[in-house]
Parts: structure tokens; C-alpha cells; sequence
């Protein structure tokens, strides 16, 4: 039995590659910030639910020593929480989106490199973005080139590189980021674009079942290495 923990995924892009590792077999620790949220959430699809807030070291904490408590081990974690932090810029502002789009990757991954390495085939998803790209955003044929969300750009910037240097330091464990492609969800909703949700989750689990063999250190979309 797979064991998987997914962080934000009471909604979007987050639960649906929840319901679909589900189905595929894995149990799924299905974590989330508000309780009753991603507990309905879990119940939907028969997954288990752990309270998870990537911004809280406390939070994050307990929901590890969960999995570790009920399974002894984590073999598939993927990085999914974020925040888009559209509109004007200030502080405050740069301090949110940053930790959680990047902050809270080292606080998750740093509580669960121990029961990674108690895995036989150990993986690890970050759920990036073309924005962070800087081959991407520069490029004039691309549509990414148009758009400005500079913290959320720039918070995925150093999610993958997070990736690649935790790919460095933890050989025996395998780390991809990736663009899921842009979804219909709750972030995109005021923008009025995105495909249905199930396309991009399928390129999520593309990578999270990953086999022994299967690359690291790279950013994948659903075509394959992605410079950026």
C-alpha cells in the first residue's frame, strides 16, 4: 500500500489527485487548514484527513507525527497548498504568499524526510508553475510572458528551486516540480480561465507514481522537462 499525504487538498487541484491516487489504491492523508472543510472532503472520496496548515510549524508537527503514528512511514508527498496573491503588492502581502508557497515547503519537507527515508521507493511533487519560469515569462510566444502576478511568479521560482536543491541533498528520495496546467478552481475563478480540473490533476499524478527509476531535480508540465 502507497502511502500519500497532500497538502491543501480540500479543493481544486489538490482533491481531485486525492480522489484519483485513491482510486488508484493509495491511502491518502488528505490535509488541509480547516477542519470540517477537509474533513468532508476526505469523507467524499474515502480518504483520511489531517489537519495540515503549511504556515504553522505546530500544525504541520502533529499532522506528521499522525502518519507517522498510523502508517510508519510516508512513500508519496506532494506539495500542493499555494496562494495566488493577486492585486497590489506590499509586504504584508510578499510575507503570505511566501510562506506559503515556499516556506511551507521546507517546513512540510523538513517533518517529513524521516518517514520518506522509511520508504522503499520515496517521492516528492511540488505543484509549481510556468511563472516561475524565467524561460517561460520571457519568452514572447508563451501567454505566461503577458501576465504579472509577481509574488505568486516569484514564490513558484523558488519552489522549484527548492526542488532541485532537496534533489541535491536527498539522493535516495525523488523530487519533481511540475505545471499542472492551468484548472478552473477557486484561484482562477475571477480570471474566468482554466480546463477542467481532472486534466491537470492527472499530470500531478503522473509524477507522484513515479517509479524507482523515474527522474528527479527536474519541472516537468504534461509534455515533458520544461526548461525554465
Amino acid at each position: 500500500m502507497t502511502i500519500t499525504l497532500i497538502t491543501g487538498a480540500n479543493k481544486g487541484i489538490g482533491f481531485e489527485t486525492a480522489r484519483q491516487l485513491t482510486e488508484l489504491g493509495h491511502t491518502v492523508y488528505l490535509g488541509a487548514r480547516d477542519v470540517e472543510r477537509g474533513g468532508q472532503a476526505a469523507a467524499r472520496i474515502g480518504a483520511r484527513f489531517v489537519q495540515l496548515d503549511v504556515t504553522d510549524d505546530e500544525s504541520v508537527a502533529k499532522a506528521l507525527a499522525t502518519v507517522d503514528a498510523e502508517e510508519g512511514r510516508l512513500d508519496v508527498l506532494v506539495h500542493n497548498a499555494g496562494v495566488l496573491g493577486e492585486g497590489p503588492v506590499d509586504g504584508p502581502k510578499a510575507l503570505r504568499v511566501f510562506d506559503t508557497n515556499a516556506v511551507g515547503i521546507v517546513r512540510v519537507m523538513e517533518a517529513a524526510l524521516p518517514l520518506l527515508r522509511r520508504s522503499a521507493s520515496p517521492n516528492v511533487v511540488t505543484v509549481s508553475s510556468s511563472l516561475g519560469s524565467f524561460w517561460v515569462v520571457t519568452n514572447p510566444d508563451r501567454p505566461e510572458s503577458q501576465v504579472s502576478l509577481a509574488l505568486y511568479a516569484a514564490s513558484k521560482a523558488a519552489a522549484t528551486m527548492l526542488t532541485v536543491q532537496y534533489a541535491k541533498t536527498e539522493p535516495n528520495v525523488r523530487f519533481n516540480a511540475l505545471k499542472p496546467g492551468t484548472a478552473a478552481t477557486d484561484m482562477t475563478a475571477a480570471m474566468g480561465i482554466g480546463r477542467p480540473v481532472e486534466e491537470s490533476a492527472r499530470v500531478v499524478v503522473r509524477l507522484a507514481t513515479l517509479g524507482p527509476d523515474g527522474p528527479t531535480g527536474t519541472l516537468q508540465d504534461e509534455d515533458g522537462i520544461l526548461p525554465w
